[in-house]
Order: C-alpha cells, then structure tokens, then sequence
C-alpha cells in the first residue's frame, strides 16, 4: 500500500490489486489556498453525499465504488478517525477530462453570453438573465492540468482527442446523471445550477463514474427557497470562507494562521444541511 495522492481534500492510497482507498479530510480550500483550519465533519458530508449519489445513479453508470466499510479494508483503515469518510474504491484507466454539466446561466459563460460571445461552442438563441434556468444542460469538458489551472475547451475538442464513441457515451452520461440528481435535489430544496463529473474506464474498457459526486466541493448549490432569477444566489459551500477572506485582503494568502470560528461553524452547518436535505443523513 502507498499513498499515490495527497489533495486539497483527498488523500489517495494504491492497493496495488486494483483497488484503492480514498479518505475525504476536513481540509478546506479557497482561492486556490489549503486553509490552516478544518471544517468539522466536511470531509463525512462530502462522502455520505458520494456515496448516496454513487448509489443513486448506478442505473445510468457503473461507478466505482466497492465498499464504504472500513472492516473491508485493510487494518491501517479501521480506525475511528477513517469512520464515514473512507470508501475502497476501484481502480481505473482515467479520462484526463473534468465533464461539467452547466444548468443554468451563470458564471463565465453568462460573462461570454452578455458580450455576444459563443461559450464553448455552445451558442444561445433564447435572451437570458443571470442565473437564469437553461432550455437544456449543456457539458462543457476541461482539461485536468497536473500543475497550473484546468482549460476550457469544446465538446467537439474532447471528442476529437479522445474518440467520438467515448466522448458521446460521457456525454450522454453525465446529463443523464445530471437530469435525474437534479430532480431529486430540486425536491428537497436545493438547485443544482452546474457540477463537475471524472470518469474513467475499467479493466474491460467499460465507461466508470469516479472521483466525487454532486458534492457542495464540486458543484453549484443554491437554495430552491432563496432563488431568484436575475439576482446572484448564494451558494449552498464554502461562501461564508470565501466572503472572509476576501473582506479582510485575504483571498490567496497563503500565510493566512486561522479562520475564525463563527465562520467554521456557519460552513459546517451548512454543509450538515446539505447532506441531510439530499441523503437523509445527520452528520
């Protein structure tokens, strides 16, 4: 066993039987910044909703997932502190592709849209207003830098790099995945205005959801309650860390020493709420 990654949040360890174990810290980051203090329980909350989604949508995509229990898993696991933040998982080919799956009228391409710009070869025949709903989800895939910052680039780009057929099976994957997750969030209370999906391909060359799932880490939530469209909707993360920072000339420090503990608690909250309004589950 070697651990083969250490993430912002995410620590990755090799098997090396084709499987994998991954643990989902506390850690926080903001502005491209691991922040010094943890959020408490973030890491179980980010899990429980991976693994509720994993099982949610396994009728549309095999995932990777093998066992979120720690007795399945070697001895180094089962202790108290891997309890609900750890699954063994499978290993895969990966695609060097994040799929974001984008729902709504917001962010850069609604800065493109404003300009009269096409957004990633997608172009829009209907007038929109921020944070407007999109006629249909659109995927636009990035490129998954090693060092530096991800690349937009087209569909059609993707395809071209990694094959027609596959690309159009990813395609239709994650609005697949994404049509059915949101309906269900939608439920209970939160939209989900855009998300990112990591795919990979198993021993037999077979199509694997992988990574995290609609989590608040890797996805746009906003409160269904709260929503407006033509106003900018609070996001249902790590907002209240964002706005700190950026009120006190912090954003990207990374000398930064605490984050005060009205802020932690405020994000652990809301995190908590998260996952029991999707998944049912208190933590």
């Amino acid at each position: 066993m070697k651990k083969i990654r250490s993430g912002k949040v995410r620590e990755v360890y090799d098997l090396e039987n084709g499987k994998m174990v991954i643990v989902t810290t506390d850690r926080i980051s903001a502005f491209d910044v691991i922040l010094p203090t943890e959020i408490p329980g973030k890491g179980k909350v980010l899990n429980a909703l991976s693994n509720f989604w994993f099982d949610f949508t396994k009728d549309i995509c095999k995932n990777h997932m093998i066992s979120a229990d720690t007795r399945e898993m070697p001895a180094e696991f089962q202790g108290a502190e891997f309890e609900g933040r750890t699954i063994l998982v499978e290993k895969l080919k990966m695609i060097p592709y994040e799929v974001i799956v984008r729902g709504y009228m917001f962010g850069s391409m609604y800065e493109a849209y404003k300009k009269g710009e096409s957004f990633l070869g997608h172009s829009f025949e209907k007038e929109y207003a921020l944070a407007e709903k999109l006629s249909e989800p659109i995927v636009t895939p990035s490129t998954k830098a090693e060092e530096g910052h991800d690349v937009n680039v087209t569909l059609g780009q993707m395809k071209a790099d990694i094959g027609e057929d596959l690309g159009g099976k990813i395609e239709r994957a994650a609005l697949a995945i994404y049509k059915k997750c949101y309906d269900h969030a939608l439920k209970n209370g939160i939209i989900i205005a855009d998300t990112k999906f990591e795919f990979g391909l198993d021993s037999e060359g077979a199509l694997v959801l992988a990574d995290e799932v609609l989590t608040p880490d890797s996805s746009r939530f906003w409160d269904e309650a709260a929503y407006e469209v033509g106003k900018s909707p609070a996001s249902y993360d790590k907002q209240f860390v964002r706005d700190w920072l950026s009120k006190n000339n912090l954003a990207g420090d990374a000398s930064i020493k605490s984050i005060p503990a009205e802020i932690v608690e405020k994000t652990a909250a809301l995190y908590r709420d998260c996952a029991k309004k999707i998944a049912g589950v208190e933590i």
